[in-house]
């Protein structure tokens, strides 16, 4: 260990290689553009915080319209069929038992 503490101190105390003084630049860069990536991470983090609660916020009109959607979806004729058909049949029905009779 002691002569790892000696190569410490006698790299302190010497002028630092442009290989050492270039890798400190770079790791200087590398460690401010972490933190400009972290910071946009936040800032966009916050930004689709912000669209799913304005989107939340649009559930019940959305709900709203996909009933009004599957009311108007339905064909106004076929309720109206139904409804004669029935009818329809029972009217039929009972002509036919007068004429039984």
């Amino acid at each position: 260990m002691s002569m790892h503490q000696r190569s410490l101190s006698a790299a302190a105390g010497r002028e630092k290689t442009p290989f050492e003084q270039q890798r400190e630049a770079l790791i200087g860069e590398i460690a401010m553009s972490f933190e400009q990536v972290l910071a946009n991470i936040n800032k966009l983090n916050r930004s689709l915080e912000a669209v799913i609660t304005v989107g939340n916020e649009f559930s019940s009109v959305e709900a709203l319209w996909s009933q009004f959607e599957n009311v108007m979806a339905k064909d106004p004729d076929e309720g109206k069929a139904e409804g004669e058909g029935s009818d329809g049949e029972r009217e039929h029905n009972s002509k036919r038992e007068d004429e039984n009779r």
